[in-house]
């Protein structure tokens, strides 16, 4: 059970209401990306939705869906099945002896659409509801937007506790990262032709994304301005997640490919009008700021033509940078400041995939590995 603040008595503060705060916030003040703050407002109000439609059944006397299930099977669930199931069911997990006990058609105290009834039973109901049509990832990723905004609920005094803590989040088996051999990479980055200025761009781009490690909306992202062409020392820019911004190095042939793009940059322009953005430094066929889904498509086309890979899409390249960085020694820190990744821990998944590297590792440093000169 959830106390008001001291100062509010005039009726819990609504679901909906909290949400609308809690983005406010990510946008404001933590400046979350537009993407991220989508991927929260849709999780929440699927959990307000489900809260509403708790209340409606609990007003009305209904059962709750599990209930009414069981009953349609023939099927009389004990006490408390309906939630303490729910979580089980969602994370693999046997509900405490507890859970059932607490359980039942009615919410705790506190009405289930406002922040004073957001707590574990309803919220291992919503879990239950997402069970069976929900992989665990998104399980996941739900369970933490529910803690995100708990947290945030919490730290201003609405709530007395995060009772979305107490919920057990479901194993999530994180697939390696994809990546091309250096050979495979070689072989993309020549497919597009150098006859045409959108052939140049091409190449431009796929230089950049394999060779600075870009993400797809950072390199849509880039002005002419963020690139630093000196020759010994050239980098580029660029304005990551939350707005951070980063300066990462620009090899030679990135750098190659991007000045024989510029020189005729100026060919991609409005056929009618013949205007074309002044600052982006990645232009389309009609001189706008190229967008995500075009140079997804560009991968995918140039993946299929130059290495067999009709899936390659632009994080591969990502990961294929930081992988083949890895190969040649660099070091994880330094990695991870080229990726602009927040955790070492995500860079350190490049670990599992740098085999190659760690049996010439294992070869040159193990006793027992050693060739043995002949005798």
């Amino acid at each position: 059970m959830h106390a008001r603040r001291s100062g509010d008595r005039s009726g819990g503060t609504t679901l909906e209401q909290a949400i609308a705060r809690f983005l406010t916030y990510l946008t404001a003040e933590r400046r979350a990306s537009r993407h991220t703050v989508d991927a929260y407002r849709r999780d929440l109000e699927q959990l307000a939705r489900f809260a509403r439609e708790k209340a409606a059944a609990n007003a009305e006397g209904r059962p709750t869906s599990v209930r009414t299930k069981a009953k349609a099977a023939g099927k009389t669930p004990a006490a408390g099945d309906a939630l303490a199931s729910g979580e089980a069911q969602a994370t693999g997990r046997a509900p405490a002896a507890g859970d059932a006990a607490a359980a039942g058609d009615a919410t705790a105290a506190g009405d289930a659409t406002t922040v004073d009834g957001l707590d574990v039973l309803l919220l291992r109901g919503w879990l239950g509801s997402l069970a069976r049509t929900h992989a665990p990832a998104s399980i996941a990723r739900k369970v933490g937007a529910a803690r995100a905004l708990l947290r945030f609920l919490e730290r201003r005094g609405e709530v007395d506790k995060n009772a979305a803590a107490q919920l057990a989040l479901p194993k999530v088996r994180r697939p390696l990262p994809t990546f091309l051999d250096v050979d495979a990479a070689a072989e993309v980055m020549e497919v597009p032709g150098a006859d045409t200025a959108e052939g140049l761009r091409d190449r431009a781009l796929l230089e950049t994304l394999y060779g600075a490690g870009l993400r797809v909306s950072e390199l849509c992202g880039l002005d002419l301005a963020h690139v630093d062409r000196q020759r010994d020392k050239a980098s580029v820019r660029v304005i990551g997640k939350g707005d951070k911004e980063r300066i990462v190095p620009l090899g030679s042939h990135a750098l190659a490919a991007i000045e024989r793009y510029l020189e005729r940059r100026d060919e991609l322009a409005d056929p009618t009008t013949g205007a074309r953005d002044p600052r982006a430094l990645f232009l389309s066929r009609r001189g706008a700021r190229i967008g995500v889904r075009r140079v997804q498509a560009l991968v995918q086309r140039y993946g299929a033509l130059g290495a067999g890979r009709a899936d390659l899409h632009p994080h591969a390249l990502r990961h294929t940078c930081a992988t083949h960085l890895l190969d040649g020694g660099a070091d994880l820190r330094a990695i991870q400041k080229v990726l602009g990744h927040a955790s070492l821990a995500t860079t350190q998944r490049y670990t599992h995939v740098s085999i190659d590297h760690l049996l010439k590792v294992y070869d040159a440093a193990h006793p027992m590995a050693r060739k043995r000169s002949p005798s």
